[in-house]
């Protein structure tokens, strides 16, 4: 009779320390995964530092836009006005960012026009970082969609939403 109490008291306590044991497991896991998740930066601000493309909606209408000649990706000479109004902007909202989207025409190639496109972003972003906009706050953004059957020069553009 004494054993079989004592068979049944020994499962309690391996059925308790089991629960308890994982119980233990879950916190320790969950602080670790905390503490990771701390560590690893915004998806946005970690493409914007490396200068890629981050995944970002749009919002509102562009602030300014920047027209490029064909197959070109130098900012034009009359972009200086444009990019203090920028710099102004995000001066007097500095929980926002720049967000830039380069566009190109239906002339040449898929793969070039994708590279002229970036390349137009860059050359905005550069400008950017230049007038003092930390490269952090400007986030480049492949558009949407870049089909044409409107204006060719206003397809090969840059625009730019602080938002």
């Amino acid at each position: 009779m004494f054993d079989q109490e004592d068979g049944e008291l020994n499962v309690v306590i391996g059925v308790l320390f089991g629960v308890i044991a994982l119980v233990i497991a879950l916190v320790v896991g969950l602080g670790t995964w905390k503490l990771r998740a701390a560590d690893v930066p915004a998806p946005a601000a970690a493409a914007a530092a490396a200068g890629e493309f981050a995944d970002v909606a749009e919002v509102g209408e562009a602030l300014v836009k920047f027209y490029f000649a064909v197959g070109e990706a130098t900012l034009p000479p009359d972009a200086s006005p444009d990019i203090a109004t920028i710099v102004v902007a995000l001066e007097g909202a500095p929980e926002k960012q720049v967000l830039l989207s380069g566009f190109h025409d239906e002339t040449g190639g898929a793969a070039v026009n994708a590279e002229v496109s970036k390349n137009r972003a860059l050359a905005v972003r550069e400008a950017l970082v230049e007038a003092g906009v930390p490269a952090e706050r400007v986030l480049l953004r492949r558009p949407a969609v870049t089909l044409g059957g409107g204006d060719a020069a206003e397809a090969r553009r840059v625009e730019v939403r602080v938002q």
